[in-house]
């Protein structure tokens, strides 16, 4: 610190990092330069120098400055004020969107909604300093900034020694940083699954000192951060560390029966998660739906097992709608999922599991591919394949059916249709085409 009080951060020259602007999308740059030239800070921000940082290259740039979200409004007319609990604006451009945020700090606890003693943030819009705005970011990885005046990295809160050492830490009291925001022990567990860092020891504890803490965040935070981990192309390290931590049992309990399939020798479905993985860092797309349905198929499927080896006979249709429903209402329920989520997800598990029923002749297969979330079904069906090895000509089937789908033509008009378009197409037999004069001006 200074003779003020005020924190020095590192400051590493242009010499001493590997960050080079041909690494930066134009974009980006242009937004930081325009910051800069227009007399404000222009810092890149997050996810992005971390990456860079690590040799690796960012999918998306974001921008931090001391300019307030009107003001940035007013220099960029291809933009967007987005936000209430956090607010932003967004920088359109043909190809992508940057993402710029006034510098801002820890917002005082008496301006939020919930009762004494309660730490959860609600309202973040407290602008701050650059320093003010490092603090208040959730590990010190993704606190690093790029400076566009001299090309230099700032680092407040030790991030590039947790980046040399690999390891994810909190900033500040993790005890009270995971109260102030839950969904951070979840982000954590994704950071260290996709970067292979481990978890630092203290940031540890406090997950399970604060795990039931998820209960209160925002069914809609909690579920874009599942979905995000699931894309992340290394969502089954992730689980594992959540696992570790404590945070499958109220979360997601349904990721369970993983293990428990194994157990009870029900089949192995422990490469599910990595076989959706290995299809995202391949740039395969997949719905949320898809995307959830790999989630929940364990469940569902150690289900119907245990009761058809109850009964001693396959389950009919009706019976594994409704084990379905057992397995997806709760799940809904806790992400507060959207109607046609719910209705999407039900369905792709519904079809997967007439995927199996014999016998059926290629026109209902063709009937069937045509129903709503077929392609869904048939992405899970994929990843199924692939992680067990089996039902390889099963697929090649139902794939055939949905190639024929897709090809199909757009359904023929009427015939008293076709017959009015004709009459109307064609002039009358003898008739002369007569062109309007061009009038001499």
């Amino acid at each position: 610190m200074d003779a003020s009080g005020a924190r020095q951060p590192r400051i590493l020259a242009r010499a001493e990092h590997p960050i080079s602007r041909k690494n930066i999308s134009d974009n980006a740059l242009k937004v930081l330069y325009r910051l800069h030239g227009a007399g404000f800070k222009a810092y890149l921000v997050g996810g992005s120098v971390r990456d860079l940082m690590l040799g690796r290259q960012p999918k998306d740039f974001d921008a931090a400055t001391d300019a307030r979200p009107n003001e940035i409004r007013r220099l960029f007319r291809n933009s967007r004020l987005i936000g209430r609990r956090f607010r932003l604006v967004h920088v359109f451009f043909k190809d992508g969107v940057v993402e710029v945020s006034t510098f801002r700090k820890v917002p005082d606890p008496n301006e939020q909604e919930g009762g004494e003693g309660e730490l959860l943030i609600t309202s973040d819009n407290t602008f701050g300093s650059p320093e003010e705005d490092a603090f208040r970011r959730d590990f010190t990885v993704n606190a690093l900034f790029y400076s566009i005046e001299d090309f230099s990295v700032i680092d407040y809160v030790g991030g590039v020694e947790d980046l040399e050492n690999r390891v994810i830490r909190v900033i500040g009291d993790p005890d009270i940083r995971f109260r102030e925001d839950p969904v951070r022990m979840m982000r954590a567990c994704e950071f260290a699954a996709r970067l292979g860092f481990g978890i630092e020891p203290r940031t540890q504890e406090a997950i399970d000192r604060h795990r039931r803490e998820l209960a209160k965040a925002s069914p809609a935070r909690l579920t874009d951060e599942l979905l995000q981990l699931l894309r992340c192309g290394h969502s089954g390290r992730a689980l594992q560390w959540m696992l570790e931590l404590g945070l499958l049992e109220d979360l997601l309990p349904e990721t369970l029966a993983i293990v428990s399939a194994s157990q009870r020798r029900y089949g192995d479905f422990s490469q599910l998660l990595p076989t959706l993985d290995r299809r995202c860092q391949a740039g395969e797309a997949f719905s949320d739906v898809a995307v959830l349905a790999v989630l929940l198929l364990p469940a569902v499927l150690v289900r119907r097992f245990a009761l058809e080896a109850e009964r001693g006979r396959a389950i009919s249709k009706h019976a594994g709608e409704r084990l379905i429903e057992q397995v997806v209402e709760p799940f809904v329920r806790r992400f507060a999922l959207s109607k046609a989520r719910a209705q999407g997800l039900f369905q792709a598990l519904s079809l997967f599991q007439e995927f199996g029923v014999e016998p059926r002749t290629p026109a209902e297969r063709v009937r069937l591919a045509r129903r709503p979330s077929f392609g869904d079904a048939l992405a899970l069906l994929a990843v199924l394949v692939e992680a067990t090895g089996e039902g390889a000509e099963l697929l090649a089937l139902w794939r055939q059916a949905y190639e024929r789908v897709g090809r199909r033509q757009p359904p023929a008009p009427a015939k008293d249709e076709q017959e009015e378009d004709l009459l109307e197409a064609a002039p009358e037999r003898g008739a002369r085409r007569e062109r309007r004069r061009r009038r001499r001006r």
